[in-house]
């Protein structure tokens, strides 16, 4: 891959995962739109270590926090810690999208060589998006979350594997659904991505690893490169949303999605 392309890939893919605009969406139009070749799957590995770091760097000390309150939960046998009950709801929260992806992997991938199907989810994502503040009542807190809570965010998660479907953007809407504020499911939303990211990395880094896949050294610095700028501007763009969320709504970024997938459903279409 040109180094020009995995700094693109890397940029993308840290934007589009934070964002409420589907990461998968992009990669999948904007390759298909350009004509470019599918990437190495060693690539999605590197895209993902990248966000991963950056939701990392940003939250390390919720997660610090979570994972004591955690191990003290453990040796007390007791979740009366909001701490640890908040650790135990992202578990919980965990589970629809993990079963989904193991489940229905077949299906969801099906999907990713249908731009227009893409497309189209990226209208639904407008659509999430706009119905959400349309019903927000924020009158809950991260603390008042319960199990009925961590499941809907859960389950949104779990659509959000369909390439078009913004983990985020419908992640943060069934949070302002169940009466989060926006930065308050913004928060959760992005706690709640740590280890669907993890494990969406190690699933891929597995294939990488039993497959036929070979990393040259030519490969090596467009790696870094795809890397570094998945990092960089994921953490940037965490920090954005987490402070444009506190006074704006989402409105701008259902407008971008419906601009973006009626564009590509155009092209789609008449292609």
């Amino acid at each position: 891959m040109e180094l020009w392309k995995a700094i693109i890939l890397g940029i993308l893919q840290g934007a589009t995962e934070f964002l409420p605009v589907s990461s998968s969406g992009h990669l999948v139009l904007i390759p298909w739109l350009f004509g470019w070749d599918e990437s190495p799957l060693i690539f999605d590995v590197v895209v993902h270590l990248g966000t991963l770091v950056a939701v990392l760097l940003y939250f390390w000390r919720d997660w610090l926090t979570l994972l004591r309150a955690g191990w003290t939960a453990l040796r007390t046998r007791s979740t009366q810690d909001p701490d640890a009950r908040l650790l135990l709801l992202i578990g919980l929260g965990t589970v629809p999208a993990a079963l989904a992806g193991a489940l229905l992997e077949d299906v969801f991938e099906s999907a990713f060589s249908e731009p227009a199907l893409v497309a189209a989810f990226l209208l639904v994502t407008a659509l999430l998006l706009t119905v959400s503040e349309r019903l927000s009542t924020a009158n809950q807190s991260l603390s008042g979350l319960t199990v009925r809570d961590a499941l809907t965010v859960g389950i949104a998660q779990a659509f959000a594997i369909l390439p078009g479907i913004s983990r985020s953007g419908s992640t943060i809407a069934a949070g302002l659904w169940r009466g989060l504020p926006r930065a308050t499911a913004a928060r959760f939303s992005f706690l709640l991505a740590t280890p669907i990211i993890l494990g969406a990395g190690g699933k891929q880094a597995l294939d990488v690893v039993t497959g036929d896949a070979i990393v040259g050294q030519d490969m090596a610095l467009p790696m870094v490169a795809c890397f570094l700028s998945a990092a960089l501007v994921g953490y940037a763009c965490v920090w954005f949303l987490m402070r444009l969320l506190k006074e704006r709504s989402l409105y701008g970024f259902a407008a971008y999605c419906a601009a973006f997938g009626t564009l590509s459903l155009l092209v789609a279409l008449l292609t």
